[in-house]
């Protein structure tokens, strides 16, 4: 949604299914909204439009405490895309710059530093540095509301340099002092607030309905024993999981939600999944969320896919069934990968052999994934140990911000049907189709959506 007038609106109509698409702003409170915010509508005159929370921050903006426009799920829109902005803001989402700084960022996409800060603030009003800074806050603002820890471990663990830094960027964005917006938290919120070194609770946002059973289906006859596990009833699962991450492990679980809206009900605001996180080390909160939600598939933009998929006569009593069917990602892009070469036997014998046996079990969770040098150095043979020897030497990345080209189809074993497997779960790419699948061009740029609906259907595909 481009055009200013449109965006107003859908302000004005409250409406949900922009949320995180796009943020306005008004300048006769200095304050940034997400579409769908209660409060009364400003007057046209009065209103800016954003492509991201970090311009509307940039312009001098600070956050809403009505609608925290900060905790909407991201833009689908960076899903989808597969150039360098889209790129780039998969990678500032997983935590690059905060960890490599802009020269990382840069390095992986493949253009120079300047480049990307050029590209990025031409198009979003907002380079990678402030991007990343948007962040930032938005995951202090979640560890002062949900834990205990003292505000100076927040500051490192939420990925800024220094108490000061930290301090005015909190008053800046939210126009509060860190103890302020602790002390604001919602009281189930502030209730259940976890104490230092306890998992921290999150609510993990999507826009519109969302299909929980077909996802939790899916993870529960994927999982590999000892890294993943699916227990409870159908309507009340949890998946539980362990999480290799930058600064150390983690372990996730999260709840199945059931009472997904019904077809027709188009600006349902959408809602969350409950989770709750236990890390090692704080500053892995930023990237573990986000690999939560890729997993989970909860940046994507039911209404768009629904809307392209539901004109087709094939799908689209399958999309009247299941409306917000979502297509699951990876939190680690070498297991659906290594999944798809050996499947679930081989994956599990991997991880018993090769996985890093954590220090203390949790119920069925024992070990972490192996990594790839553990893999290409044990198994270096065949098409699992190219794999593991490629990626763990660069040749081939699968990381957020990986090229979706077929570079895979280079490596032996790699047959177009596993490379488009690898492409759905590893990358999260939108628009895959097997090999001598019925997939017709109608269905793009949401291919793997269709795919899922006929997989959960149990229709054929060919």
């Amino acid at each position: 949604m481009k055009d200013e007038d449109s965006r107003y609106e859908a302000v004005r109509s409250r409406d949900a299914r922009f949320d995180g698409v796009f943020f306005f702003a008004v300048e006769t409170t200095g304050i940034y909204c997400r579409p769908s915010c209660p409060a009364v509508t400003p007057r046209r005159h009065n209103v800016r439009f954003f492509a991201t929370a970090a311009a509307a921050q940039g312009s001098g903006f600070r956050a809403c405490r009505r609608c925290r426009p900060d905790a909407v799920p991201g833009s689908a829109e960076w899903n989808v895309r597969a150039d360098v902005v889209g790129r780039a803001m998969r990678l500032i989402a997983d935590g690059v710059v905060d960890r490599e700084g802009v020269a990382g960022l840069a390095t992986r996409l493949g253009y120079s530093a300047r480049q990307v800060q050029r590209q990025l603030t031409a198009e979003l009003g907002a380079g990678p540095v402030a991007l990343a800074r948007a962040q930032r806050s938005h995951s202090a603002r979640v560890l002062l509301q949900t834990t205990e820890l003292p505000v100076t471990e927040i500051a490192f663990a939420s990925g800024f340099a220094s108490v000061r830094q930290f301090n005015d960027t909190i008053r800046e964005v939210y126009a509060a002092t860190p103890t302020e917006v602790r002390a604001a938290a919602p009281r189930d919120r502030a209730a259940r607030r976890a104490a230092p070194g306890a998992a921290i609770p999150l609510r993990l946002a999507h826009r519109g309905p969302y299909q929980a059973a077909p996802v939790f289906d899916q993870l529960a006859e994927e999982a590999v024993p000892g890294v993943e596990e699916v227990t409870g009833a159908p309507g009340a699962r949890t998946y539980r999981r362990t999480l290799r991450l930058p600064y150390g492990t983690g372990l996730a679980a999260v709840q199945e939600r059931t009472g997904t809206p019904s077809a027709g009900t188009g600006t349902h605001p959408g809602g969350w999944l409950d989770a709750r996180l236990h890390l090692t080390d704080p500053r892995d909160l930023t990237t573990a969320v986000q690999r939560l939600r890729r997993l989970f598939d909860l940046d994507a933009d039911p209404y768009a896919v629904d809307e392209r998929l539901g004109a087709d006569p094939r799908l689209a009593p399958l999309v009247a069934a299941r409306p917000g069917l979502r297509s699951p990602g990876a939190v680690d892009p070498l297991e659906p990968a290594v999944h798809a070469l050996v499947g679930r036997a081989g994956a599990e014998r991997l991880v018993h052999r090769y996985g890093k046996l954590l220090d203390a079990p949790h119920g069925g969770l024992t070990h972490l994934f192996p990594e790839p040098a553990v893999l290409a150095e044990a198994e270096p043979d065949g098409p699992l140990g190219a794999l593991a020897a490629a990626l763990a030497d660069g040749t081939v990345r699968l990381d957020p911000g990986a090229d979706r080209d077929d570079a895979l189809l280079a490596l032996p074993g790699m047959d177009p049907a596993t490379v488009a497997t690898v492409r759905v779960r590893a990358l999260g790419d939108p628009d895959v189709a097997p090999p001598g699948a019925d997939a017709p061009d109608g269905w793009r740029p949401w291919r793997s959506y269709a795919l899922q609906h006929l997989r959960v259907a149990g229709e054929p595909i060919r």
